[in-house]
């Protein structure tokens, strides 16, 4: 199907919604005052056992803890398509692409500059295929090289102070109605379905990523460090186990609490069976 009146050139118009997400970003039209916040536990005891596996050949860049969170947002994106919908100006579209973006670190240093990572999904990618295509992206952002994102904040930082406050308020014009260009929103994190934050890297707790009025991002996975926490059995017993916390920041207008709650349970089942990543994206899963 080709663009339809109303549509935006990177997510089509809903029209057939219940009224109440009709009526919602009438209410409350700002992305920041809609934040719902979703905590979770997971085991990980099944997700180190299939990275010890899957790095038994010892590959040049190892499987890793991030790629399987990358490869289970955006599996668990795909298969639930309303956390893919996003909200601008008022109006409710459901993004052309299933992506993912998040920060790469340059070096771990105070003065360590950052660049920005961008993985476009499609159905029938794997976490093998994501695996080398994150590989591709990190050793991008830590080369000599920059992004267009970051080539873009360099060159407006350049501008006079005024110039720069104009450039600011067209912006913000051009992204609430879609008309960004291409080349501006195709680097830009916050055009994403999914952005991640492993706070985990850095030893810190998982958090809360706010959610931005600029953009379409209406998910943020925060990811907590891997450590051992107490998990009780039905008998009162406690049995400590590798563990992490996520801590999820969404768009409430996009759909309701039990359609949150069953995507939540999609993405236990996916890292409690992690072998279901090496199916496509688009591949259903049995998680009732």
């Amino acid at each position: 199907m080709g663009k339809k009146f109303g549509d935006r050139k990177d997510g089509k118009r809903l029209k057939k919604i219940h009224s109440m997400h009709y009526v919602m970003p009438l209410m409350f039209p700002n992305r920041c005052d809609n934040e719902a916040f979703i905590s979770e536990r997971i085991d990980m005891t099944n997700v180190m056992a299939y990275l010890e596996k899957k790095n038994a050949a010892k590959p040049e860049y190892r499987y890793n803890l991030f790629q399987v969170m990358v490869a289970t947002m955006l599996k668990t994106v795909t298969l639930r398509p309303k956390m893919n919908r996003f909200i601008c100006n008022k109006t409710m579209y459901l993004r052309n692409e299933v992506s993912a973006a998040f920060t790469v670190k340059k070096e771990f240093s105070d003065d360590g500059a950052e660049a920005l990572a961008y993985i476009h999904s499609k159905p029938e990618d794997t976490i093998d295929s994501l695996h080398d295509e994150i590989y591709r992206q990190i050793t991008f952002c830590r080369s000599d090289k920059k992004d267009g994102g970051t080539e873009s904040m360099d060159a407006i930082q350049k501008l006079p102070r005024f110039l720069v406050k104009l450039v600011g308020a067209g912006a913000r014009f051009l992204d609430r109605h879609g008309w960004m260009p291409k080349s501006v929103t195709a680097g830009d994190p916050f055009y994403s379905s999914c952005y991640l934050s492993n706070l985990g890297s850095i030893d810190l707790h998982a958090g809360y990523h706010h959610l931005t009025n600029w953009g379409t991002t209406s998910v943020f996975c925060v990811i907590g460090e891997l450590k051992k926490r107490p998990f009780f059995r039905d008998d009162g017993s406690v049995e400590m186990k590798m563990s992490i916390d996520l801590g999820l920041t969404i768009d409430e207008r996009l759909a309701d609490g039990f359609y949150y709650s069953r995507t939540v349970k999609l993405m236990r089942k996916l890292l409690e069976n992690p072998e279901l990543l090496e199916r496509p994206f688009g591949e259903e899963v049995d998680y009732e």
